[in-house]
């Protein structure tokens, strides 16, 4: 009788341990590898794979996602486990779902929180929040085990809803928790991690806000949290060796410096892996992630004893804005206040977009530091900005324009036209539609800034553009991929979901590195797979015998010539009743498999399985690995 269920001959074999490929077979039973080696025998197995040319590689994890609210709808999570993700994190961000919906007296703390923040619709939240069915941690990971999950999910408990479940919403935004409270927030946590999850997340960033009225002048809860607060708190993750996951606080570098102290084991008597956003080259401010690398190499010295790592993003930071909603324009007061309104509030976005007093806060936001001859438009040009929401003419790219032969170009392009139309050039105009959207402009274009307004007033939410925001061209992408400071993985899955799509970018850090020869291929399989699973204690991301065999087999020539940028797309999903962004490259992932059963066929999609049955499971953190028995080696 067959010994195995499944063998993949002929591949070449990647397993995450850092060392260059070699060509074997790898055979799978009950849902672990069972064998390695060369020529193993085909009649030992159920099902044989025929792999020769491909690249056969653990299931890559995606360290930083906000899937929490799809995975109660859509628990097959397609949008990943086509790209060859086997493992998903969530809870990042200090926002998440372990405690419930957390509904009380008309709040709603999962769409106040994830709404403006995460860029998601409300009417999609509360579909996602009608799914919940607990109110504590420990129900929240037993759930998992009557959902039919895609890949395996683990999860941090987030801040924000922590600070909520023991203050209350209201409370959580204004005032200072009592000492009970604190202990409380300490007991709750200390109880997480006695039941596997993975740490604390909290957030910094100056722009992530409530979004339900009579809140949204207010941050989430997690940024009213003081010092000391977030020090008994991580006093708890770093006593179960466990991860704190954050965002800088960038609007304070110094401050920021002062809260990254707490990864310090000589500070606080035992480091605290940290794991923080973000290592990208930054278009407005090119050198930012070389500072934040020399903060976590001073921290991670000998002499401060931290663990300190940023994520990275494997690709380029493309973000794309409808109208003026999207993540980078919260961080202007005159926009944010736009993106506050209500989604259908047209009326009162036209009322605040013609208000004298609005027009020239935006027009003198718009202007900032690119002005010329003061001194915020000097550090501007000397990659030190006060802002960095991208608003340079030329960086701005239609991709959805009212007028369709705009797509492609820039505001300046178009901009340029409309102003010699306005000036009397009629021939500037190239066609009768856009000699129609010319004459439709109301006012005289002095610069950049009355464009924008124009196209705001004129099209509300119903144009699109984008801007690279980071990792233009991908110059310095793979650098940051193998510092030795960073983390790789960063995607921000299930996130501003019509504002970005990264869920190819584990397959695009692939890509840099086999450019750069199969050495590098295989440093990055390992930044993709085993050193995630190492700092968040997970069993996942290795091909070693007695492993989960949760692989992905990958045709490496499919790489060659593949554009991410030409494969993100806006496309309605039915399970949100909402268009998302999403990624369509081709016969790159042949297959991916979750515990030995295939769930993604390259030619077919879906399998049968995959939705249908639970082929992922939650992984504990700090689990002790099962024995692995050794069936064969015949390396």
């Amino acid at each position: 009788m067959a010994q195995w269920d499944l063998l993949i001959t002929g591949a070449k074999v990647f397993d995450g341990e850092g060392v260059p490929g070699r060509v074997e077979d790898v055979a799978i039973a009950g849902g672990r590898v069972a064998a390695r080696g060369a020529d193993l025998p085909r009649d030992a197995a159920v099902r044989c794979v025929d792999a020769a040319g491909r690249w056969l590689l653990p299931g890559m994890l995606d360290i930083h996602t906000h899937l929490d609210l799809e995975v109660e709808v859509a628990p097959a999570l397609d949008e990943v486990v086509r790209h060859g993700t086997t493992t998903v994190v969530v809870g990042n961000c200090s926002l998440g779902t372990c405690f419930g919906p957390q509904e009380t007296e008309g709040q709603e703390p999962i769409v106040d929180c994830f709404t403006r923040v995460e860029n998601i619709p409300k009417a999609v939240l509360r579909k996602c929040a009608k799914a919940m069915t607990w109110d504590n941690p420990k129900d929240y990971l037993a759930h998992f085990e009557g959902l039919n999950l895609g890949p395996n999910i683990a999860a941090f408990v987030p801040h924000s809803m922590l600070r909520i479940e023991v203050m209350g919403l209201d409370a959580s935004i204004s005032r200072a928790p009592t000492e009970l409270e604190l202990k409380k927030m300490e007991q709750i946590l200390e109880g997480a991690m006695q039941l596997g999850y993975l740490g604390l997340s909290t957030d910094g960033l100056p722009f992530h806000y409530l979004s339900n009225d009579p809140h949204t002048d207010k941050r989430i809860p997690t940024q009213f949290a003081s010092f000391n607060e977030l020090r008994r708190l991580l006093k708890v993750v770093r006593q179960y060796d466990r991860v704190w996951q954050t965002t800088p606080i960038i609007e304070n570098r110094l401050k920021a410096l002062f809260y990254f102290t707490l990864t310090s084991g000589r500070l606080f008597g035992k480091p605290l892996k940290t794991s923080a956003l973000s290592a990208m080259q930054m278009t407005a401010a090119p050198n930012a992630s070389k500072l934040f690398l020399g903060v976590a190499k001073l921290l991670n010295s000998k002499f401060l004893d931290g663990r300190l790592h940023f994520q990275a993003l494997g690709t380029n930071f493309r973000v794309w804005s409808d109208g003026i909603v999207s993540p980078l324009f919260e961080e202007l007061s005159s926009t944010a206040e736009l993106i506050s309104l209500e989604y259908d509030d047209y009326e009162g976005r036209q009322r605040l977009m013609n208000d004298a007093d609005w027009v020239a806060r935006f027009r003198k936001e718009w202007r900032h530091g690119r002005t010329g001859g003061d001194f915020a438009s000097w550090k501007a040009k000397r990659g030190l900005p006060d802002s960095l929401v991208i608003r340079e003419p030329e960086k701005l790219i239609f991709d959805g324009a009212p007028c369709s032969e705009w797509d492609g170009e820039s505001f300046a392009e178009v901009m340029t036209r409309a102003q010699r139309f306005k000036s009397g050039d009629t021939s500037a105009a190239r066609s009768e539609d856009e000699r129609a959207a010319f004459e439709a402009i109301a006012f005289e274009l002095h610069d950049d800034a009355d464009f924008a307004l124009h196209m705001l007033r004129t099209y509300d939410k119903s144009f699109r553009f984008y801007a690279d925001v980071a990792n233009a061209e991908n110059k310095a992408t793979l650098e940051f991929l193998l510092h030795e400071n960073t983390l790789p993985g960063f995607n921000d899955s299930g996130a501003h979901i019509t504002n970005m799509a990264f869920f190819d970018s584990n397959l695009m850090s692939l890509k840099l590195a086999k450019e750069q020869g199969e050495g590098v291929v295989a440093q990055v399989v390992r930044r993709l797979t085993k050193d995630p699973a190492e700092v968040f204690g997970i069993d996942a991301g290795t091909l070693e015998i007695g492993a989960r065999a949760d692989m992905v087999i990958i045709n490496p020539d499919a790489l060659d010539g593949w554009e991410p940028d030409q494969t993100r797309v806006l496309e309605y999903r039915e399970i949100f009743e909402h268009q998302q962004m999403v990624n369509r490259p081709e016969g790159i992932v042949e297959s991916v498999y979750v515990a030995g059963q295939q769930a993604w066929d390259g030619l077919l999609g879906a399998t049968d399985t995959l939705g249908q049955q639970p082929l992922g499971r939650y992984l504990l953190s700090g689990e002790p690995v099962a024995e692995r028995t050794v069936v064969q080696n015949a390396a």
